[in-house]
């Protein structure tokens, strides 16, 4: 609808957007911090399950080597033997399974927290359109992440070279070293060149999720009509709301209006206010407010109450106190007084006649 009426999104993604696309399975997420956090734990567990981790595989090595000196060439003992390999190699290389597995789901609840999203999953034809397939190869967002691959590649190869040369001049004399020394130097430098690849790859993974974050930000922008047009959805159209109200102040203001009979005198300040009030002694313990109303609903309660020869009294201070209370309400004690003796002369008058 945007780009079909021309106007930009140049308005913050509201709360029901965000959601909608979180719905979808659309939420910024960068790959380059699920590689880096395995990248980074693995190299750790490394650093910590090489030596454990040589030491059972040699000795698995040497215990594999003296069954198999035991063992008859026969369908069953071969079965029983790579079974039994299989277990052992499991046993050693389960730690590096569980690593990857815990970071790959780790990294996705940090990056988008809790979310289970069907949508992703739900059946859609276009994706197998060859034509949008072919498209996504040389789309602008291919572009990108092709550079971005190179240019990853040849920041850490470049670190590794560089990481490398300036142990140049002590590999010249690996020679004059025993087999341990030569692999003792080899694994530090090794450690070395991954040590620096993860730190690149951590620097890149924070540079790739805000860059992911800021794109998901503009793609969620609304224009000024979709938010127009959401509130509509959300809170209604407010013509239509208002509407509604002022149908329901309508048929409040009748229902009102059908009491002012009932009333036994009608108390007024005669600019704008009048309040009807009501009194039965056998169910009501205090007078009550029937009715009330300002302008020009003052003066259709005052011709109501003329049409049923209610007396109407002026009383200015007494009609702005009681304006304040709500229909259907006694009147407050502190007016007691005051009402009471407006009805005893409103009495008094009833009587007379």
């Amino acid at each position: 609808m945007a780009e079909d009426s021309g106007q930009e999104r140049t308005e913050t993604a509201t709360t029901k957007r965000r959601n909608d696309f979180r719905e979808k399975g659309q939420v910024a997420q960068s790959k380059e911090v699920t590689t880096a956090g395995l990248f980074t734990l693995s190299l750790l567990l490394w650093f910590f399950y090489a030596h454990p981790f040589w030491q059972n595989l040699e000795n698995l090595y040497v215990v594999s080597l003296v069954r198999i000196r035991d063992y008859a060439v026969t369908p069953p003992d071969v079965v029983a033997l790579a079974w039994g390999l299989g277990g052992a190699l499991g046993k050693l290389l389960w730690p590096i399974f569980f690593v990857s597995l815990f970071v790959g789901f780790l990294s996705s609840f940090a990056q988008v927290g809790p979310l289970l999203s069907t949508k992703v999953f739900k059946p859609d034809i276009n994706k197998f359109n060859p034509i949008k397939g072919m498209a996504k190869f040389v789309s602008k967002r291919s572009a990108v992440e092709l550079i971005k691959s190179l240019a990853k590649v040849s920041l850490i190869a470049y670190v590794a070279y560089l990481t490398v040369a300036n142990e140049f001049d002590t590999a010249l004399f690996l020679g004059l070293l025993d087999l341990n020394q030569t692999l003792v130097f080899l694994a530090r430098v090794a450690f070395l060149v991954m040590a620096k690849t993860c730190a690149i790859m951590i620097v890149l993974a924070v540079i790739d999720f805000s860059f992911s974050k800021y794109e998901m930000e503009q793609k969620m922008k609304m224009t000024k009509q979709e938010v127009k047009e959401e509130h509509k959805e959300t809170e209604g159209d407010p013509l239509l709301k208002s509407r509604i109200r002022s149908m329901q102040m309508q048929q409040a203001r009748r229902r009102m209006m059908s009491e002012v009979p009932k009333a036994d005198v009608i108390i007024t300040n005669p600019t704008h206010l009048s309040i009807a009030i009501s009194y039965e002694r056998e169910t009501m313990d205090a007078p009550q407010i029937i009715a009330k109303g300002a302008d020009h609903v003052a003066f259709k309660i005052r011709e109501i109450a003329r049409e049923h020869k209610i007396p109407v009294i002026e009383n200015k201070p007494l009609a702005r106190a009681l304006y304040k209370q709500e229909i259907g309400e006694q009147v407050p004690e502190e007016l007691f007084t005051a009402v009471a003796e407006v009805l005893a002369y409103v009495y008094r008058l009833k009587n007379k006649k």
